[in-house]
C-alpha cells in the first residue's frame, strides 16, 4: 500500500499502534425492529449476522451485512459472533425494547435542526436500477439522482427516518475538486 491518504491541516502521520483497527460497524436506534429489518433485507439485500439480546438493560443488537459470493460466515453461534466483530462496514440496528408500541415515538434522525448525525452509505452497481428497484419498493425519496446540485446522488430514508445516500462509484470520479 503505497497511498498514505491526503494531507490536511490535523492530520497526523498513522501511529503504528493503531496497525489493525478498522471501522466495524455504525449503529442506529429503531423503533421497530421487525419493520427496520423488513426494510434493510428486501429494499438493501443485508442479512443479519448475529443477533444479541441484553434481557437486563433490555435493548436487542442486530448487526446487518451485505454479504458478497465467497463469503465464508461461521455457523456456530461463538465462532460467528466473533466473525461479525472482525468485518468491516456493519450496520448495527439498536432496538430499545417497548419503542415499537409508543405512539408518535420517533429517533431524532440527525438531519433536522439541531443537525449532527448525517447519513449512512450504499454503493451500488447500477444507480438507475436502483432507482428504480426503490420506486418498486415506495421507499421514501429525499433526493433523486437528477434532482439538486449534486447529480448522480440518491438520498433515500429508511423507516425510522434516517437518511441513506446511495452512490454509483465511478459516477463519483468527478465530484469536488
Amino acid at each position: 500500500m503505497s497511498f498514505q491518504g491526503e494531507q490536511h491541516p490535523g492530520v497526523a502521520p498513522t501511529p503504528k499502534q493503531t496497525q489493525g483497527f478498522r471501522l466495524n460497524h455504525t449503529m442506529l436506534r429503531v423503533k421497530d425492529p421487525e419493520r427496520a429489518l423488513a426494510f434493510y433485507s428486501q429494499v438493501f439485500g443485508m442479512q443479519v449476522m448475529r443477533r444479541l439480546d441484553f434481557e437486563e438493560m433490555q435493548f436487542s443488537l442486530y448487526f446487518l451485512a451485505n454479504l458478497e459470493d465467497g463469503d465464508q460466515v461461521p455457523e456456530e453461534t461463538q465462532a460467528r459472533t466473533a466473525w461479525t466483530f472482525s468485518q468491516k462496514g456493519l450496520l448495527e440496528l439498536t432496538h430499545n425494547w417497548g419503542t415499537e408500541n409508543q405512539d408518535g415515538f420517533a429517533y431524532h434522525d440527525g438531519n433536522a435542526e439541531p443537525q449532527g448525525f448525517g447519513h449512512i452509505c450504499f454503493s451500488v452497481p447500477d444507480l438507475a436500477a436502483a432507482q428504480a428497484w426503490f420506486d418498486e419498493h415506495d421507499v421514501t425519496f429525499v433526493k433523486r439522482a437528477d434532482q439538486g446540485k449534486m447529480q448522480d446522488v440518491i438520498f433515500v430514508k429508511d423507516p425510522d427516518g434516517y437518511w441513506i445516500e446511495v452512490i454509483q462509484a465511478d459516477l463519483m470520479a468527478g465530484k469536488g475538486d
